[in-house]
C-alpha cells in the first residue's frame, strides 16, 4: 500500500500539477515613505499650505495627487505568517500575540513590484527571508525577469533588507 501511495504521489508531481520554478532574482526593498515612493507634502500651487495632501514629485505623474495604492489599485502589505506556520515554530514567542489578536490567525501574502510583461499581476512568489508575495505593482526602474521589489511596512526594515540576490520560487 505504501509503494502504491508513493507512486501515485510521484505521478501527480511529475504530471505538471505542481508548476513551480525557481530563479535567481535580484530583490530590492521599498516602503510607502516619501523617499521610496517619490511623493512630497503640499503643492507649490498652494504655497505648500495644504501640507496634509501628498503629491508625486518625480516621473510621469509629477504634480498629481499621491494615493499610496499599487498599480493594481490595492493597498500594499507586508507578508504575514499565520498562527499555524513554520514561522510559529521558529518564533514561539509570537504565539500569545497571534492567539489574542484574531486578525493574526490567518496568513496573507505581501506585495511585490515586478515587470508585468514577465510576471503578470497575480503571480505568486516565495522569497526566502521575506515570505510569500503576489505581484500587484510595477516599479519604474524594474526591467526584466531578474528584478523585483518587496514591500516593507517601515523604511528601517526596507534599509535592512537592502538589495539581495536570492533564489525565488515562482508559482
Amino acid at each position: 500500500m505504501g509503494i502504491f501511495l508513493y507512486a501515485l504521489f510521484s505521478l501527480v508531481l511529475l504530471s505538471g500539477c505542481a508548476t513551480q520554478k525557481t530563479r535567481m532574482i535580484e530583490t530590492t526593498a521599498y516602503c510607502g515613505c516619501s523617499q521610496c515612493c517619490s511623493w512630497e507634502r503640499g503643492s507649490w500651487t498652494y504655497l505648500k499650505l495644504n501640507f496634509w495632501n501628498r503629491y508625486v514629485r518625480a516621473g510621469q505623474g509629477k504634480g498629481r495627487p499621491y494615493t499610496g495604492r499599487t498599480a493594481a489599485n490595492t493597498i500594499p502589505v507586508e507578508p504575514q505568517p499565520g498562527l499555524v506556520s513554520l514561522n510559529t515554530l521558529s518564533r514561539p514567542w509570537m504565539i500569545p500575540f497571534r492567539v489574542v489578536f484574531p486578525w493574526l490567525w490567518l496568513s496573507h501574502d505581501g506585495t511585490i513590484a515586478a515587470d508585468t510583461s514577465y510576471y503578470p499581476f497575480g503571480t505568486r512568489m516565495f522569497v526566502p527571508g521575506w515570505g510569500w508575495g503576489v505581484v500587484l505593482d510595477r516599479g519604474g526602474a524594474i526591467k526584466g525577469p531578474d528584478r523585483i521589489d518587496l514591500y516593507f511596512e517601515s523604511h528601517h526594515d526596507a534599509l535592512l533588507w537592502g538589495r539581495r540576490r536570492v533564489k525565488v520560487i515562482i508559482q
